[in-house]
């Protein structure tokens, strides 16, 4: 082939991955304004009724607390978290206070997920997908990690009183189990100068065939004091960090990403910052899992965070901040999807057909790929869906789909070859061409022109169809990369067990 050609197909080729890479630099997704968004109330959403009618008021032995269990006035970091008016503050401990009782452990198991719950701050610190697999044992979907040769493992579901700065809850509060999958962790606190208590009530809900659970935050004061810890009621915190297990984050065969939705339609979320609105979801996303929460339609400060933390070098916290609020009780509902990344879960919550009856959400977003390709790589993730029922093995329907492509691409693939003939045809009268005007560029162009013109050839005809194929290239590229099913997908035993790896 010419030097020329060849020269032109680099060049375009670097143009058009340049632009690929560019584009979200030039043209990034704008930010969203704070709207009006959320979902619709579930049939298990939590609601206040009126004093007297059973409902959580604040007092003792309401919303599962044991009337008869004295108030426990131990913080983790405490003395260190101002409160509207006053500090939190240690008091004394009594012989029934939960404090002094050791932590409990809670095992939920659903048909799909076996999640491990502690008395310890109310907190989970385990969250394991039976249905898949990392190294032999199920997926961990709250990380550990390994400190002196021992699994460390870390508290998730967090509720600190304050910001971001203020320490997570660490106390061991009151456990009631009032069902097989409703747990309730309840304590009480009392705040330096002021009199009475105020309750924290974490309530978990699960259902069978769920990767969704529902957490409920109820925060009440029996004396009426406004829920304002330095300008923020809590923090309820997640991490920190989704599993599976990784060796780093090369950004192609693993990698986290931080979205959020509002007004329908998804943006990206620079980490270690704050964005405060009304958003639909929010979530992080690796490349075959997602950690995503859906709060219920309330105000809320939404920051991830990707720095170290103690025993873990690669973090992905995600923390909501409730706003302080002028009232003497909140109850808040959120709703936690801890699973795979793939369509067949996640678009259940666009049609309704989950426990919790929501709908609308579009989590399917946080699996979709983003840029001008989409479109193209979902219609090529459809035909690999057809070919695999068709052969039921992922390996041959990827080698199914290649021949396709090739097929279909055949009338361009003939025209580049037969330019690339037709230049080797004439390649001699171009040198002829090249050493008799090499001292006048402007005549030797001219004549090059009208050499090709007299010749029939277009010099770019070869390029050209080589440059259509390759968004289509690109896409198959991105689907291979990141489509769920290939994760374990065996193609030949022994050889080739797992389609998704390098």
């Amino acid at each position: 082939m010419e030097k020329n050609t060849v020269l032109a197909i680099v060049v375009s080729s670097l143009i058009i991955m340049g632009w690929f890479f560019l584009q979200p630099i030039l043209f990034p997704r704008p930010e969203q304004a704070p709207g009006q968004t959320g979902h619709p109330a579930t049939e298990t959403s939590p609601v206040v009724p009126a004093a007297g009618e059973g409902a959580p008021d604040g007092k003792a032995g309401e919303f599962g607390v044991p009337a008869d269990t004295p108030a426990s006035t131990d913080i983790s970091g405490g003395s260190n978290v101002p409160a509207s008016g006053g500090n939190l503050e240690s008091g004394p401990e009594t012989a029934e206070d939960p404090v002094s009782e050791p932590e409990e452990r809670i095992v939920i198991e659903t048909d799909i997920i076996q999640a491990v719950l502690s008395s310890a701050g109310g907190d989970m610190v385990s969250y394991r997908l039976k249905e898949h697999k990392d190294k032999g044992e199920m997926v961990e979907m709250i990380l550990p990690t390994q400190e002196n040769g021992q699994a460390k493992e870390f508290h998730a579901f967090t509720v600190a009183f304050g910001g971001l700065d203020a320490q997570p809850v660490n106390a061991n509060f009151r456990v009631s189990k009032p069902a097989p999958l409703l747990v309730e962790f309840s304590r009480d606190f009392s705040m330096r100068g002021y009199p009475g208590t105020f309750t924290l009530v974490k309530r978990y809900e699960f259902k069978n065939n769920e990767y969704m659970f529902q957490l409920t935050v109820y925060i009440s004061s029996d004396s009426g004091i406004p829920l304002n810890f330095n300008n923020a009621a809590y923090t309820l915190g997640f991490g920190p960090q989704i599993g599976p297990s990784f060796q780093k984050l090369d950004q192609r065969y693993e990698y986290r990403h931080y979205y959020s939705l509002a007004n329908g339609k998804r943006s990206n979320v620079k980490p270690n910052t704050v964005q405060d609105s009304r958003f639909t979801w929010a979530g992080i996303a690796g490349k075959y899992f997602a950690a995503i929460v859906v709060p219920d339609n309330t105000l809320y400060g939404l920051s991830f965070s990707d720095k170290p933390e103690p025993g873990i070098s690669v973090t992905s916290h995600m923390s909501l901040i409730r706003p302080a609020i002028n009232t003497a009780s909140t109850s808040d509902v959120f709703h936690f999807y801890l699973g795979p990344k793939n369509q067949e879960n996640l678009g259940r919550y666009d049609t309704g057909d989950n426990g919790f009856k929501l709908r609308d959400l579009d989590f399917t977003k946080a699996g979709s790929t983003s840029g001008i390709l989409g479109p193209l790589e979902s219609f090529l993730k459809w035909l690999l869906l057809l070919m695999y029922k068709l052969v039921h093995n992922y390996g041959v329907a990827i080698i199914f789909l290649t021949l396709l492509v090739k097929i279909l691409l055949f009338p361009l693939t003939k025209k580049s070859s037969e330019a690339t003939i037709k230049m080797q045809a004439i390649a001699p009268k171009i040198k002829e061409v090249q050493a008799k005007y090499k001292d006048n560029p402007a005549k030797m162009n001219a004549e090059l022109g009208a050499l090709y013109k007299k010749e029939g050839h277009n010099p770019l005809s070869g390029c050209l169809p080589l440059l259509i194929q390759m968004p289509l290239f690109f896409a198959m590229y991105n689907l291979f990369n990141n489509h769920f099913d290939l994760r374990g997908a065996m193609f030949i035993p022994g050889w080739i067990p797992d389609l998704s790896l390098p």
